[in-house]
């Protein structure tokens, strides 16, 4: 049996859940509410404040929709009780970021700013401290969609093994190489 599609989740005491016929699975909390539809043979239980994710066969797709529908649904369980939290860090000199609500403003050493609107879910806020590297702060309920804004951003400057500029995760340990001068 699939080792994470078994376990049960404890729902939060804030947190309630409700499925549909269509196997649409809706959770609400305080920090807001998420929604997934599930695949028509799994089976989602809830039982005295303990979701379970169940599937109908040993096959081997049913095992895989088991264990990633139940992972979908604890990370929505998470992110509507506590929520989710992504750093970025700009390393380099001059660069720069602003924002306008949920514009983002980036000075990466190229050409031009790049200008970037984040969707609504996602709150945005950036910190520049001096003596420090300035850093982009992401918030959102929804796990999935805060690492696929935390991911474009990081695209716009993919940190370089030689000196470490770019834009990276704020625990991101980025692997060095030695330039050409090391090897006389």
């Amino acid at each position: 049996m699939s080792r994470v599609g078994k376990m049960p989740i404890t729902l939060p005491g804030k947190v309630e859940v409700s499925v549909n016929k269509s196997n649409l699975v809706t959770i609400k909390g305080p920090k807001g509410q998420l929604a997934e539809q599930v695949h028509p043979d799994i089976t989602v239980e809830i039982d005295n404040g303990i979701l379970t994710v169940n599937r109908p066969t040993e096959q081997k797709r049913h095992k895989a929709m088991h264990g990633l529908y139940r992972a979908l649904i604890n990370n929505m369980v998470n992110g509507v009780s506590n929520g989710y939290t992504k750093d970025l860090e700009l390393v380099g000199v001059g660069y720069r970021c602003t924002n306008t609500g949920q514009l983002l403003e980036l000075t990466l050493g190229y050409s031009h700013p790049i200008l970037f609107l984040l969707p609504d879910e996602v709150k945005l806020t950036t910190i520049t401290e001096k003596g420090k590297n300035p850093t982009i702060r992401l918030e959102s309920v929804d796990l999935q969609l805060i690492g696929q804004v935390a991911a474009k951003i990081k695209s716009f400057r993919k940190p370089e093994p030689y000196k470490g500029k770019g834009v990276r995760f704020s625990n991101e340990i980025i692997r060095r190489k030695a330039g050409k001068t090391a090897g006389k």
